[in-house]
């Protein structure tokens, strides 16, 4: 059964920038990201719980792209089957820019 992926409105943001930052280094390259970045969300509805917890009281994970140093931040609502997409960030960010998302 497949689970259902919402993402919050940042997140569109969050992959915009990252990709025209990698646009602006090399042509192709952004497109490559978000290819990439769909990926991990398109793996998201089919098991979400493959990652850790990362947090002591919600059930927020985050999965890593292959290529690109990015992690995608969400929190998975087991009882209603629904994966809620928070952030898409530089892995090197810290975790103050996501939190508040939540």
């Amino acid at each position: 059964m497949s689970w259902e992926v919402l993402l919050r409105p940042e997140v569109e943001q969050d992959l915009s920038q990252a990709a025209l930052w990698y646009e602006e280094r090399q042509l192709g390259l952004g497109e490559e990201f978000l290819k990439e970045a769909v990926c991990v969300l398109e793996s998201l509805a089919k098991s979400p719980l493959l990652q850790s917890r990362r947090h002591p009281s919600k059930n927020i994970r985050w999965r890593y792209t292959n290529r690109f140093p990015y992690r995608v931040i969400y929190e998975v609502k087991e009882s209603e089957k629904k994966v809620i997409v928070a952030a898409v960030l530089h892995a090197a960010q810290h975790d103050r820019n996501w939190k508040y998302r939540f």
